[in-house]
């Protein structure tokens, strides 16, 4: 599975990215809004990891901006927020993610939530 996550916090990338690729996700990684809408783009993940609070464009407002671009519109997204308050987990739903986990990221948790937006193909035997 080909994941983008975009953070613009170097220790929580460096922290998420290695756990990932240690269980074999091709990960990918952009530190704003704007660029994570340029990488969706340009890579065609199976999945995306957003920050909720980032420079440049805010990870909610870059995920609207993604779902109004038809070619890239249902990429699964998963906001990852260190806010937990009344009303962030809809505000994030209602902007546009498939789902949304809370920082520090519950890693097994996590993969069952991408694992279900972005099942990982099924091999055919003929």
């Amino acid at each position: 599975m080909r994941v983008l996550i975009a953070e613009d916090n170097a220790e929580n990338l460096d922290m998420l990215r290695r756990r990932l690729e240690r269980r074999g996700y091709a990960v990918f990684a952009a530190q704003d809004g704007s660029i994570a809408i340029e990488q969706t783009l340009a890579l065609k993940p199976d999945i995306v990891l957003m920050d909720v609070s980032m420079p440049v464009l805010s990870g909610l407002e870059a995920t609207r901006a993604i779902r109004q671009n038809p070619e890239i519109a249902g990429t699964p997204i998963v906001a990852l927020t260190a806010h937990a308050m009344d009303g962030d987990r809809a505000r994030c739903l209602e902007a546009g993610c498939d789902a949304y986990a809370t920082k520090p990221v519950d890693l097994p948790s996590l993969i069952a939530t991408m694992e279900r937006l972005a099942p990982s193909p099924v091999a055919c035997s003929t």
